[in-house]
């Protein structure tokens, strides 16, 4: 596999990161995980956008996008693969052992996975721990990700793909690496931004082409709603047929089957909407 580190393609074999890299001493970094369908990338101009937010967010330098977009061509050029996982990590570069970002510029990899199309529908888990809606990162899409790690872990471990979060004020947030939808009464409802959940483009997108309502909502609808569906690059419109031990038959019902069809068909019909 060939990927892209210090302004080139390299093999994976022999690239190598510093030790020193505030990406791994202290998790100062942001990262993209973009779709890349048939050697071509989905959503990236909406990918990058994000990108260049979050870095402004955690104070990293502003990211050369240019290159950025070049080295995804190249790695996806590089790599054919009929589904793959592009994996964008931008973070601080060599630095201290400490908090005190050092001065010799940031790190860019970019990296592709191959992968497969996700099954129609899911199991999912909630979790004693909260998202911090007022925290120094949230919104970020950072590589500060132990929290999902660990979350994700005991949603394997009671047979399901995705462990959901409540916030502080015990409103519904997100899972580990998606956006959560629920159907109430015929109508799509997703947690607002303001909820300290990640403005995921999947989400976004499906906001955009559903008219979904962003709506807060109290972790506890999940309990009763009549459909729950999770969004995100991989999963794209993702169906829920277990919470825990609640079981919704049947999924997708018909309010998420539609919005899985019309996802699919608008991504379909432009791969940089």
């Amino acid at each position: 596999m060939k990927l892209w580190l210090d302004g080139r393609l390299q093999d994976a074999e022999s690239a190598r990161v510093s030790v020193f890299d505030h990406g791994l001493t202290v998790g100062d970094g942001i990262f993209e995980t973009v779709k890349a369908v048939g050697g071509r990338t989905f959503a990236l101009t909406r990918h990058l956008d994000r990108m260049a937010r979050s870095a402004r967010g955690l104070g990293l330098p502003e990211p050369d996008l240019d290159e950025v977009r070049h080295a995804c061509a190249a790695v996806v050029e590089a790599n054919p693969v009929p589904l793959g996982r592009l994996r964008i990590t931008y973070t601080g570069g060599h630095g201290p052992l400490g908090s005190d970002r050092g001065d010799r510029g940031a790190t860019l990899v970019v990296a592709l996975g191959e992968s497969t199309r996700r099954a129609d529908s899911t199991a999912v888990v909630t979790v004693p721990w909260t998202r911090n809606e007022r925290g120094a990162l949230t919104g970020l899409k950072t590589t500060s990700y132990a929290e999902n790690v660990v979350a994700l872990a005991r949603a394997h471990e009671h047979g399901a793909t995705e462990a959901l979060f409540p916030n502080t004020a015990g409103l519904l947030c997100e899972g580990t690496g998606s956006n959560v939808f629920v159907v109430l009464d015929g109508e799509i409802h997703t947690p607002p931004l303001a909820s300290g959940c990640l403005a995921g483009i999947t989400r976004e997108l499906t906001v955009e082409w559903t008219g979904a309502k962003e709506t807060d909502l109290p972790i506890d609808v999940l309990a009763h709603a009549d459909e729950i569906f999770l969004t995100s690059t991989l999963r794209d419109v993702q169906a829920v047929h277990r919470v825990d031990t609640r079981e919704l038959p049947g999924a997708p019902g018909p309010v998420t089957a539609k919005a899985m069809r019309i996802f699919e068909e608008r991504a379909g019909d432009d791969l940089d909407p």
